[in-house]
């Protein structure tokens, strides 16, 4: 696998600066070693894939929703990349935006414990 290609990079930096208020949201909590001191990453790149979130010891991609995904084209894309990434090993954990907005703490308690059960592999 190929981590943070620096054709990707542009892409990566724009998809940062202009994250949606889940994806701003869910930030607080991931950054900063703040859940069992694991490393997230925004915007990181695997492969010719940018995912929302990752943490690279431990695997894990995090992907935040917005309405967009619901297109029938963008539901087939997040499902080959999802697939693709599945097959080398990644974990993904997949939240709609209304999830983080409205269900904050519910979804950081779910990263909690996938987290958890993740270092203890």
């Amino acid at each position: 696998m190929i981590y943070n290609q620096a054709e990707l990079k542009e892409k990566r930096k724009s998809l940062r600066n202009n994250s949606t208020n889940a994806e701003k949201l869910l930030w607080k909590y991931l950054k900063s070693r703040q859940i069992e001191n694991v490393k997230f990453r925004r915007q990181f790149s695997i492969n010719n894939y940018v995912v929302d979130f990752y943490s690279p010891e431990i695997k894990l991609a995090i992907e935040v929703d917005g309405d967009t995904h619901f297109k029938d084209e963008e539901i087939e894309y997040d499902r080959k990349r999802q697939n693709g990434l599945e097959e080398n090993g990644i974990v993904f954990l997949r939240y709609l935006n209304t999830d983080v907005t409205e269900s904050t703490e519910f979804v950081v308690e779910n990263i909690k414990v996938k987290v958890r059960e993740l270092i203890i592999r």
